[in-house]
């Protein structure tokens, strides 16, 4: 009898898949939309469905950063400016930029501090790779899926803090609460609740009292006005010691087609001894090469005062389309959060709706389609998410038919 038949009597099974994959819902939120939208529009080929669901943006790259990607293009073709494998944490050119970017806003980053990636969304997931399975991962409810379920496919325990109403969608901490790794979107995805900067301070105190590490998602931080909440978590004291944060320019500069994002890890964040910041270099030179070239010149005329100039311009068409949205639910008397400071509405379903049966309801009698808010945990149930990122006639005509449907 063979060794490998011998283990394969003791173990009963040669290899194991992770059976924490049970535990994930099997259907993405957005995945679920998708097929009832399709079944609804299979049905009638003669209705024109409008979508303010899914946060995609829909006004295409800026002029400087076209600019940008055509001229790497252009060296890539020719031997003496060919660039091949580039620093898995991203060209200095780039780094520079954003560090200027955060400096702009009063925030010192140093560059080395900067990580330069795919987006937000992968970085968010990945950095679990620094952090052992036994932390508790406290998160807010309603949440971005993303947060749960890469911690669930790792065998975590999550713990949910109350995001409702009462607290305007912004949970403070909670120090009978012993977490480990704390998640924080401002302004948040899906609520478009955004924290003030006393507010952060009170989670910085937190986290540094419990020896947490808080894993702050600044993706939406460009649609804050000059004189509103904070744009980055270190904007407080002590947020090097506990914080990480991560950053998109999907949303800001229309990359969710091209990817690109940072993150950025303090030097001054070290638990037993260990280094975030050192870590995570070395997580990303051995599981990541980087971003490309070509997109990583797209990425630095983003911050060009050109390219600042065009995508604030792209902003505030999003940003008068929230207006749009905001402005309907308070001509149809309906309680809403978000809107000012950020892409999205998070609003009461009215009726005395469920989430799910007033997507079908819009859906149906409107044609018109959302985000059901039960989707992002239970305290979303009886909430809906409506999107900015529309075009401006888009979004004018979908605000008509809602106001068509709901005055009835």
């Amino acid at each position: 009898m063979s060794g490998r038949t011998v283990l394969n009597i003791i173990k009963g099974i040669y290899m194991k898949f992770n059976e924490h994959f049970n535990d994930i819902a099997q259907s993405y939120l957005f995945s679920n939309i998708a097929q009832k939208v399709a079944a609804y529009s299979a049905a009638h080929p003669d209705k024109t469905i409008l979508r303010l669901g899914i946060g995609d943006v829909t006004l295409p790259l800026a002029p400087a950063v076209i600019e940008a990607l055509h001229s790497a293009v252009d060296e890539m073709s020719k031997k003496e400016t060919f660039r091949g494998y580039g620093p898995e944490q991203g060209y200095g050119f780039l780094k520079e930029a954003v560090k200027n970017y955060y400096a702009s806003f009063g925030v010192t980053v140093g560059e080395d501090e900067i990580f330069i990636s795919d987006g937000a969304k992968s970085d968010l997931g990945n950095i679990l790779d620094l952090f052992d399975r036994d932390n508790l991962v406290l998160v807010p409810d309603p949440v971005y899926p993303v947060y749960v379920d890469t911690n669930v496919m790792a065998g975590r325990k999550i713990a949910y803090m109350n995001a409702n109403a009462s607290n305007g969608f912004l949970p403070m901490p909670d120090y009978s609460v012993d977490a480990d790794i704390i998640y924080l979107c401002s302004p948040n995805n899906p609520t478009g609740a955004a924290y003030t900067v006393e507010q952060l301070q009170q989670w910085v105190n937190y986290a540094n009292a419990k020896n947490a590490v808080i894993l702050y998602d600044a993706a939406y931080e460009c649609f804050i006005s000059e004189d509103g909440p904070a744009r980055s978590i270190f904007q407080t004291e002590g947020a090097n010691t506990c914080a990480i944060e991560f950053c998109s320019l999907s949303k800001p500069a229309s990359f969710t087609g091209t990817r690109c994002g940072y993150t950025v890890v303090p030097f001054d964040l070290k638990r037993q001894g260990m280094s975030a910041n050192k870590m995570w270099l070395r997580r990303q030179t051995t599981k990541f090469n980087g971003v490309s070239y070509i997109v990583q010149r797209g990425a630095a005329a983003v911050f060009s005062p050109e390219g600042q100039k065009q995508i604030r311009a792209n902003i505030a068409v999003y940003r008068d389309n929230a207006k749009i949205i905001a402005d309907c639910m308070d001509e149809l008397g309906i309680w809403y959060t978000g809107g000012k400071n950020s892409p999205y509405i998070w609003l009461k379903c009215p009726l005395g709706m469920s989430s799910w049966e007033f997507f079908d309801y819009l859906l149906e009698n409107a044609q018109v389609v959302g985000t059901p808010g039960a989707g992002f945990g239970a305290n979303g149930e009886g909430y809906f998410r409506l999107t900015a990122f529309g075009s401006r006639e888009v979004t004018e005509q979908a605000v008509a038919r809602i106001k068509r449907l709901l005055k009835k």
